[in-house]
């Protein structure tokens, strides 16, 4: 059987689309609106094509249906991340934020197009807040259309990712009255990859006298991997890519340094606490545990033992992109997108437990066609 086809729209850097490419499927595009974002994907997805599309405008949605009628490519599964400020905790929890309704662009290609299965992840608020409403107008469109969206909480870490990450994550079948299976499970919190578990072999970035070195944008590993998920995100490479430091203002490595590892600016001396009112602010991970959710490069969080923030690939690393996918961009552009994508690992679950599904309804499928 051929591999099922992938197109990812929303796609960023490609982290949902790199667990299907892990995952045996055959990507074929990625659609977004950041070019820096889109260098990223084309070069980490093989021969997959990357588009920038402005998808607030849904005649855009003609561009993708052309670039697959041109290639005769009858899609089996559309994913994507559409971004949904109104819906996260860390914005303003604007209900009427245009970006809440950049689903629709998936909805309305979906109609157009047909594929097999639907693929659709957002944050945690899209089934917590304002009573689960935006989960309640996914799933109500896509059914419209045919198209049963299941939804689930997964919990990163419960997968094999060092990061404390929760996504909601809906699974659309096309003409499906059964329930689907969201892949079980394969770690227990006493068994979580920590954050020492990732990182530690990562050269460092310090001197001998604890002073920080920005790195070079191409380096050796210097040490070989100690545990099993290091050895996995090493498997294909031999250079150390994307790890360059950043060297805090006096300030902040004045008073990171007075942070204790696992802790934030709450354990600093009473005088000082006062000067940060972000609740993040100075977070420095623990080592014997996941890391926090990895942001966009807002430069609160701090590496678990020295006194600056992870490099872009410490971040990669912790969000499971292994060391051979590298970022394009400038270094504000590189943590955004690591921040703003799926786990690789975690894509790469749903991808696998898809497969079954999509097999079961292939030739009902094609008999359609």
């Amino acid at each position: 059987m051929e591999p099922f086809t992938c197109v990812d729209l929303f796609s960023g850097a490609g982290g949902l689309s790199k667990g299907f490419l892990d995952a045996g499927y055959n990507v074929i595009l990625g659609v977004d609106h950041d070019d820096a974002a889109l260098k990223t994907f084309s070069m980490n997805h093989g021969g997959a094509v990357a588009m920038n599309l402005d998808l607030f405008d849904h005649s855009n949605i003609d561009k993708v249906i052309e670039f697959l009628d041109e290639r005769k490519i009858k899609l089996d599964v559309l994913i994507g991340g559409p971004p949904c400020q109104g819906f996260s905790y860390a914005g303003a929890m604007d209900i009427n934020d245009r970006r809440n309704f950049l689903y629709l662009a998936m909805v309305k290609l979906t109609e157009r197009i047909k594929p097999q299965a639907i693929l659709l992840e957002n944050v945690l608020g899209m089934i917590e807040a304002r009573g689960g409403e935006g989960a309640k107008r996914i799933i109500t469109d896509f059914e419209k259309i045919g198209y049963k969206m299941i939804p689930k909480l997964l919990f990163a870490p419960d997968y094999g990712i060092p990061q404390i990450r929760k996504r909601v994550f809906f699974v659309g079948l096309k003409n499906f009255d059964g329930t689907f299976e969201f892949p079980p499970a394969i770690m227990c919190p006493e068994k979580y990859v920590t954050c020492e578990d990732a990182i530690s072999d990562l050269p460092t970035l310090q001197t001998e006298k604890g002073e920080i070195l920005r790195g070079e944008a191409i380096q050796d590993y210097r040490v070989a991997p100690s545990t099993d998920y290091q050895k996995l995100m090493r498997r294909h490479s031999d250079k150390v890519y994307n790890h360059v430091g950043s060297i805090p203002i006096e300030k902040t490595k004045k008073m990171i340094a007075l942070v204790p590892e696992g802790k934030n600016y709450l354990a600093l001396p009473e005088e000082y606490r006062g000067m940060y009112k972000y609740h993040e602010a100075l977070t420095r991970y623990h080592s014997k545990k996941p890391s926090l959710t990895i942001n966009t490069g807002h430069r609160s969080h701090f590496h678990y033992k020295y006194n600056r923030i992870p490099t872009v690939r410490e971040s990669a690393r912790l969000q499971s992109f292994p060391d051979d996918f590298i970022f394009y961009g400038n270094q504000s552009q590189q943590y955004k997108q690591v921040g703003n994508a799926v786990p690789p690992l975690l894509g790469q679950a749903v991808a696998e437990a898809l497969k079954s599904y999509l097999k079961q309804s292939k030739e009902v499928y094609e008999r359609e066609i």
